[in-house]
């Protein structure tokens, strides 16, 4: 017995491979669409790691300031956050020691060391960027140099208080800190 295609056996083969390729292009959909999903996460993970390097470098120049004026270490202490926010103007003209250390340390938080080109906004530093310094022990002289900025998205909130409040919602608050034990070579 031979087999005849007939007009309504072909109609049906015709449109069942229609129905595959629409099942293959909403795959395919939903494959770029869990791509696009990967490379925003990556972007943001990308930013968050940057904004972190930012705030090491930050912590160790403040470190290194502190280390080479030991003499009047506890003098670096701050009551409130440096950088954004805080008073500072935009230049340091006519301070010295500990008053110039802290002025440029806030202006580096702010981002001032980096500026964009035309409109000449700070963006050397990450969103936010604030800093604390506080004494932990007096002899020897113990402080931590803490940085705080804002995150691109909520977790849990950081155990530091370094900008504790000031960024909305805790979670997106983002901490960095060193210690440093400032040796007494005097005795």
């Amino acid at each position: 017995m031979k087999h005849f295609l007939t007009p309504a056996s072909m109609a049906n083969q015709a449109g069942f491979s229609l129905l595959e390729v629409l099942i293959t292009i909403v795959i395919l959909a939903f494959g770029l669409l869990g791509l696009a999903g990967l490379q925003a996460k990556t972007q943001s993970y990308t930013t968050e790691s940057f904004q972190r390097a930012q705030g090491i470098l930050l912590i160790q120049e403040m470190a290194n300031r502190v280390s080479a004026n030991r003499a009047n270490a506890a003098n670096y202490v701050t009551t409130a956050p440096l950088g954004t926010g805080d008073s500072q103007g935009t230049s340091c003209a006519g301070l010295n020691g500990v008053p110039q250390d802290l002025c440029e340390w806030s202006l580096e938080l702010k981002g001032t060391s980096e500026q964009q080109a035309g409109s000449g906004a700070s963006m050397g530093a990450m969103l936010g960027a604030r800093g604390c310094i506080e004494q932990l022990a007096t002899n020897p002289t113990v402080i931590r140099i803490s940085v705080a900025w804002q995150g691109m998205a909520e977790f849990q909130p950081p155990s530091l208080a370094c900008g504790q409040n000031l960024y909305g919602r805790d979670g997106f608050r983002r901490t960095i800190a060193s210690i440093v034990a400032v040796a007494n070579l005097a005795n």
